[in-house]
């Protein structure tokens, strides 16, 4: 068993990445593939834009906040980002905290649950692929894509998911948790 982290992309005021991001946690739980699960809001994070002096690569952080957010990529064993599409592409808030790191993401697989208007968010997830490969990351090819995602929110802004989220959600999580194991040796080798 492993530590899964969502991390919820948006920061942006009146968002839906919160509701989304709280459906796939329930689901996750549900799931039982991970011992361990962490709902990460980049909202309460709340990262400057990158300010430490050094490249990422060399670990030699200066503030607190980046420690902080170094330690609590470092102890997961896979993730899973919930983000938005904003002008077909990912939003900078996750970029941004991508950035301010380097070896804490190295062999670890990534979910994506993208949402959106009539895309669905797949172009943001598209590009983001390019970026965590360079990170030595692993995204899996399993996703959730979720258009028109605000036809699906309730009264009180739950999301209120379909059969086809339901499932896909369900092979995503799956893949992590096997790609997390197959991964773990490596994980090990690069902290040794």
């Amino acid at each position: 068993m492993a530590k899964l982290e969502i991390i919820i992309a948006s920061t942006r005021p009146g968002r839906i990445g919160l509701a989304v991001g709280e459906w796939f946690e329930t689901r996750a739980k549900e799931h039982a593939g991970f011992d361990d699960i962490e709902l990460v809001d980049l909202a309460e994070v709340n990262l400057p834009f990158m300010n430490e002096p050094h490249h990422p690569r060399l670990g030699k952080y200066t503030h607190l906040h980046t420690r902080d957010w170094s330690a609590k990529v470092a102890e997961a064993d896979a993730f899973v980002f919930v983000m938005p599409e904003y002008n077909f592409g990912y939003n900078a808030e996750l970029k941004n905290a991508i950035d301010y790191l380097h070896r804490e993401w190295q062999y670890k697989p990534v979910g994506l649950v993208s949402y959106g208007g009539v895309s669905a968010g797949t172009r943001a997830a598209q590009m983001i692929k390019q970026v965590v490969t360079t990170l030595k990351m692993t995204p899996v090819v399993e996703s959730v894509s979720i258009p028109f995602v605000h036809q699906l929110l309730d009264e009180e802004d739950g999301l209120v998911a379909n059969d086809i989220m339901i499932g896909s959600a369900t092979g995503m999580l799956d893949e992590l948790a096997r790609v997390a194991d197959a991964l773990r040796p490596l994980r090990g080798a690069a902290t040794e």
